[in-house]
């Protein structure tokens, strides 16, 4: 059974820094791609940033330079490290899996957290 548990979401400043985890269990890890999506209330999900198996990254154009994609292939891991946060980037943000390559379509996903809450106060 795969499970993706997202953890390191809270209430910060605008300005301020946060680190997303998401440990994967039930996968053959080192040979998934691994995606961070985000979605606010009535809104649909939006990809924020994806890693595939090679090392290969991709950023939306809103969070580039300020959010880092890595991954920890020996602990089933992959990390969200995001700098400079605004108001804007506040919303609930899921890690999701494949054994595709990397894709900025949420449909591609077949694997979902249930999500951790990022707050950025103004």
């Amino acid at each position: 059974q795969v499970q993706l548990v997202e953890s390191g979401g809270g209430l910060v400043q605008a300005g301020g820094s946060l680190r997303l985890s998401c440990a994967a269990s039930g996968l053959t890890f080192s040979s998934t791609t691994m995606a961070w999506f985000r979605q606010t209330p009535g809104k649909e999900r939006e990809f924020v940033a994806t890693m595939n198996w090679n090392g290969g990254r991709l950023y939306s154009d809103s969070v580039k330079g300020r959010f880092t994609i890595s991954r920890d292939n020996a602990k089933g891991s992959v990390f969200l490290q995001m700098n400079s946060l605004k108001p804007e980037d506040t919303a609930n943000y899921y890690c999701a899996a494949n054994y595709g390559g990397a894709r900025i379509d949420a449909s591609l996903y077949e694997y979902w957290g249930q999500g951790t809450q990022v707050t950025v106060s103004s």
